[in-house]
């Protein structure tokens, strides 16, 4: 008789175990000649050598499935169990998959060669209109790179612009006046990571969600860096982020450029980083346009719309 304990690391227990623990009693089922006993993320077996040998290699199997893909189905199980590769074995191009089993890939080419360059490059700025998916799929390779151990963080920021309210008249205290500015980075994280697991990250701070000003100082190490709505950056702080860059560490720099909200007269960082930055060896630029928008339809018109405008009023005009 064999002894052992078997800790499912980097994924939700939960999501093994089915919904009232249904996978995990198919399990037991497929092992008849084991005593499995779940507690949390720790499954303590008992039982037969031989036939421990083979639950030991299927259930790393299965924690490998559930890590990539949010999920895992008793057809998976069972075709994990009898040595068969699953349908989700050939999917090929996909980054990461969400809660919900979607996969996310490219939808265009300029965001297949963002992915491209985030595989060659330490550095990447991404540059377009709103809905082209530069924040979402930035985000999909900084969570692909913890998955797979490549990064042992993920620090995401953006610059907290005051558009209307001034941060101290908002009610509650720092962190509250600060997260509706952080708000779409936690809903592209929620969308690929479980609940239970996205909170322990943050709880043990192997994911950080901070404004920007919270980056001085500090030395980014062994993570992936993403800094979004770059637009709105001075130059001297897009220069003190840029240089936060520490070893075996990527960046990814995300803006639009028809949406800068600095004062008036301020000129974008993220434009002159483009001016000063592009041809340095090590870092690329990919440039986005209306054909990359994956939103709603109506997006692409209403980016068309405001940039037909522009081109034929006045530049006083032009806020």
């Amino acid at each position: 008789m064999i002894d052992k304990h078997f800790v499912l690391e980097d994924i939700s227990p939960v999501l093994l175990y089915g919904q009232n623990n249904i996978h995990l009693q198919m399990i037991k089922s497929l092992f008849p000649k084991l005593r499995i006993v779940a507690r949390d993320n720790v499954l303590h077996v008992l039982g037969d050598e031989e036939e421990m040998v083979e639950f030991e290699e299927r259930i790393e199997e299965m924690r490998k499935h559930v890590l990539l893909y949010n999920q895992i189905t008793p057809e998976a199980i069972l075709d994990i169990v009898r040595g068969r590769k699953t349908d989700n074995d050939h999917a090929g191009g996909v980054v990461v998959y969400t809660t919900a089993g979607r996969p996310v890939k490219a939808k265009s080419q300029n965001q297949q060669r963002l992915i491209d360059e985030y595989e060659k490059e330490d550095m990447v700025f991404a540059v377009g209109p709103a809905g082209t998916g530069k924040t979402y799929l930035g985000i999909a390779l900084a969570v692909k790179s913890l998955k797979e151990k490549s990064a042992k963080k993920i620090i995401l920021c953006r610059p907290a612009v005051e558009a209307g309210e001034k941060l101290g008249f908002l009610p509650g205290d720092m962190k509250d006046k600060i997260d509706p500015y952080l708000q779409p980075l936690y809903d592209a994280l929620e969308d690929m990571i479980p609940p239970a697991k996205l909170r322990e990250y943050i709880d043990k701070r192997i994911i950080q969600i901070a404004p920007l000003a919270f980056m001085r100082g500090r030395t980014l190490s062994d993570a992936v860096v993403i800094l979004d709505e770059a637009q709105n950056t001075t130059t001297a702080q897009l220069r003190m982020f840029l240089t936060r860059m520490g070893k075996n560490t990527k960046m990814i720099i995300t803006g639009d450029l028809t949406q800068v909200d600095l004062p008036r007269g301020q000129r974008s960082g993220l434009r002159e980083a483009h001016a000063i930055l592009k041809g340095i060896k090590g870092i690329s630029f990919v440039e986005m346009s209306q054909k990359d928008i994956v939103r709603h339809k109506l997006v692409t018109r209403i980016v068309e719309a405001y940039e037909r405008a522009e081109s034929i009023a006045e530049p006083s005009t032009i806020s």
